[in-house]
């Protein structure tokens, strides 16, 4: 009983106790940040490949596969598939509208076609379009886009009550001292024009202040001219159907173009005050088309809308990637239905080439994991064979041999060469903190030697009055157990604490405010004053400690007012780390493992001076002055 007294009497009587668990506590907490960023970044990349490419990937690059239709019956059949996809996976470049002479005004992207219903099934293409509805910074350059096309036959639709509204909308100093009845009768006496100009001038303020000036029937032709000013939802429309007025349209990952910026708060910031919203613009896309029998062919441009653009998390992806309607990649690609010729004559057509895909993407329904899935759709895949040599006459269809290039994979292995780095990156970050817990042991060997010199004189009391050595261990023992559960606890709270606020101290650094700098500073003078005021000119210590503290409150005012004044600084930089968030989820795994390995740490450091205390001499000790 007297080890408990005595470990609870050490604790709680001097300031020497709290240095060890606050070493414990920084250790563990630095330990949890670091490996919950990495864990969170790995399961980032994981989310993002499975939400990307769903959970089994069948491809044969460049020569592709043919009746891909009959292969995903074939596999949505069965009821441990959920959804299937085509998809073209190839390169090309993508010439933006940027200004003439922009060295910068092509973009080399990897291009998919798709088949957009069935490819939101599969990936959840949907929840990755970034424009739900028309920016507020784009509307009054949509707009003016509009009136560009339609204005003659606006203005010939205004009434006159309109034409008075844009006259005091746009001419105040000279309407200010008319009333709208003379202002109706000039309207009425004049062949006054400009309505156009004047539309154009209102439209600066956005839709909603043209929209006020003119007549319905002239708003109407309007949003004639560009449903996007009529319907929130249309934006998003287009950008699932890959469609616009009937025409193929093209989406964009959120970076492929420079007019999409990160903000200091983290939302996306258009170039030049909405001008630049891609959406706007139209875009050529040039491929370089492969021949059935190798080599390249001409190249094949075409030119598309962009109806919107996609952020799927991964700066990688939203940087390189573009997605157009499958059957307008294919004809680019010369993978699109055509004749089959004779090789020993090429004028003679002997049959009919069916339309390709070098990909399909398959999801499997709830409990069934990919590598599950993976098996199911080998399986399926040769049922599919059969089918398809079938529909060929019953001869070996060309491409479904066992090409090189032909896999069923994993979303995970088909990301192999990306995601294994990243495994192996964790796992050595974790092994290179982990030897902070040398550090963390001798911190507490350390301080836990200091206090046996200053706890010799009672180890003798104790000795003397017969207590055994294993006593005088167990009360170091004890107090090294209390030292890292108390840090541990301390350094778990500290870490979740961190970890999930890590975004917000980011856009904190971004774009910091002054008065953390000012309270910083005001800080060290107080601890300062109050290192003196204990001093009182006769103790050193208080007051050298107030000077430290002072030097470093304001070594961190300071700092802080600088960032202020440099206009911050982003240290996730999302083109670095792939995806634009730091990852905050902890990873409590990791986290009770190493607050559990920093207790036992604790409890093996405490145990070198508790041995050394045990091996004191009595007699000795009780002279010990």
């Amino acid at each position: 009983m007297y080890q408990l007294q005595l470990t609870r009497r050490y604790l709680t009587s001097r300031l020497t106790p709290l240095l060890a668990v606050a070493a414990v506590a920084l250790c563990v907490a630095l330990v949890i940040v670091v490996v919950s960023v990495m864990t969170g970044f790995l399961n980032m990349v994981l989310a993002s490949g499975r939400t990307l490419m769903g959970d089994v990937v069948i491809s044969n690059p460049v020569r592709g596969f043919p009746h891909y239709d009959l292969l995903i019956e074939t596999l949505e059949g069965d009821d441990r598939v959920l959804a299937a996809t085509p998809v073209i996976d190839t390169f090309g470049s993508v010439r933006m509208p940027y200004p003439d002479g922009d060295s910068k005004d092509s973009a080399n992207v990897q291009i998919w076609g798709i088949e957009p219903e069935s490819f939101s099934a599969v990936t959840g293409y949907s929840d990755t379009l970034h424009w739900d509805s028309l920016p507020e910074s784009a509307a009054p350059h949509v707009l003016r886009d509009a009136l560009s096309t339609a204005g003659p036959e606006v203005a010939n639709a205004l009434d006159d009550e309109s034409k008075v509204r844009l006259l005091r909308a746009t001419a105040a100093e000279e309407t200010n001292d008319k009333s709208d009845d003379e202002l109706m009768t000039f309207v009425a006496a004049t062949q006054h024009d400009g309505w156009e100009i004047r539309m154009r001038i209102v439209a600066l303020d956005g839709p909603d202040a043209l929209k006020a000036a003119v007549n319905p029937e002239a708003w109407q032709l309007i949003v004639e001219a560009d449903p996007r000013l009529g319907s929130a939802a249309q934006v998003q429309r287009e950008g699932l159907t890959l469609t616009r007025d009937g025409r193929a349209a093209m989406v964009m990952g959120l970076h492929v173009s420079k007019a999409n910026d990160r903000g200091p708060d983290g939302e996306t910031v258009i170039a030049r005050d909405g001008w630049w919203w891609m959406p706007r613009f139209d875009v050529t896309v040039s491929m370089l088309p492969i021949a059935a029998r190798g080599g390249f062919l001409e190249p094949e441009n075409i030119s598309l809308p962009v109806v919107n653009e996609f952020q799927s998390g991964v700066y990688l992806v939203d940087q390189t990637r573009v997605l157009m309607p499958l059957d307008v990649v294919q004809s680019l690609t010369h993978l699109d239905e055509a004749d089959r010729v004779d090789p020993d004559d090429p004028l003679t057509v002997i049959g009919t080439d069916p339309a390709r895909v070098t990909m399909v993407l398959v999801r499997g329904v709830e409990g069934v994991t990919p590598t599950e899935l993976r098996e199911i759709t080998r399986e399926l895949w040769r049922r599919f064979e059969h089918a398809a040599a079938a529909l060929e006459g019953g001869t070996d269809v060309p491409i479904l041999d066992l090409s090189p290039g032909l896999g069923i994979k994993t979303w995970e292995q088909q990301n192999a060469s990306f995601i294994g780095p990243v495994e192996k990156e964790r796992e050595m970050m974790r092994t290179l903190f982990s030897i902070i817990y040398l550090v963390c042991g001798a911190l507490i060997v350390a301080i836990f030697w200091a206090i046996v010199y200053e706890k010799t004189r009672d180890i003798g009391i104790l000795r003397s009055v017969g207590a055994p050595r294993s006593g005088i261990v167990t009360i170091f023992l004890l107090y090294g157990l209390v030292v890292g559960v108390l840090g541990s606890f301390t350094g778990l709270v500290l870490g979740w604490g961190i970890t999930s606020n890590v975004n917000v101290i980011h856009d904190a650094l971004a774009a910091p405010p002054q008065w953390p700098g000012f309270a910083c500073i005001a800080a060290g003078i107080g601890l300062l004053a109050l290192g003196v005021r204990i001093g009182r000119g006769r103790r050193l210590l208080p007051v050298l400690l107030g000077v430290y503290a002072f030097v470093a409150c304001a070594a961190a005012g300071g700092g802080l007012l600088m960032l202020h004044a440099a206009g911050g600084i982003q240290i996730w930089d999302p083109s670095v780390y792939y995806f634009d968030t730091v990852p905050n989820t902890v990873d409590w795994n990791a986290a009770l493992l190493t607050a559990l390995a920093a207790v036992v740490v604790s409890v093996v450091a405490a145990s070198i001076p508790a041995a050394h205390a045990a091996d004191i001499d009595p007699v000795r000790a009780l002279r010990y002055e």
